[in-house]
């Protein structure tokens, strides 16, 4: 069964139901959110990305990127992934939203209107295999200095930093 996404206007306001593939052909704004995961130390939880996805395979990124299912509240949808795609769970603050649009390689677009979350976390991680091939924590400066390298990272993972430095959430 193919996985169905909430599409939404500018607003996040529900516009109805589309199969994942399809919505990332035609580039249609649907509805998602992103996890930042810090430990007590101040440094950032990072995965990259299963080498079997179909975008941005072997890039890092934040800990987490996912979609609510249909009738899914938000943060449930935000708790689940995070247990299935990290194997932990952890107390989640909403920080933001924002509307990205980026085309891939392959022709797909992610368009979406991004819901961020920021956890706390100092367990090791327990990812799942198919959708993650590694993960870090790593220092705030560290990062400051890699993220220009976009060979490495998500364009959306680098969108999100700037707009966390931006609102001073990353200090």
């Amino acid at each position: 069964m193919s996985e169905s996404l909430v599409l939404v206007d500018e607003k996040d306001r529900e516009i109805g139901i589309e199969e994942k593939i399809k919505a990332h052909k035609e580039g249609k704004l649907h509805r998602a959110f992103s996890i930042f995961v810090f430990n007590s130390k101040g440094e950032m939880l990072i995965t990259r990305r299963a080498k079997s996805k179909y975008h941005w395979s072997g890039f890092w990124s934040n800990a987490c990127c996912s979609h609510p299912r249909p009738g899914e509240p938000l943060e449930k949808a935000a708790h689940r992934r995070l247990k299935e795609e990290l194997g932990f769970d952890c107390g989640l603050k909403k920080a933001f939203d924002f509307i990205y649009k980026v085309k891939f390689e392959n022709g797909l677009f992610e368009h979406e209107f991004d819901h961020v979350f920021i956890g706390k976390f100092d367990g090791k991680p327990s990812p799942d295999k198919e959708e993650t091939d590694g993960w870090k924590w790593i220092p705030l400066g560290e990062l400051k200095k890699e993220i220009a390298d976009s060979a490495k990272y998500t364009p959306w993972f680098q969108i999100m930093v700037k707009k966390m430095q931006e609102m001073r959430t990353l200090n």
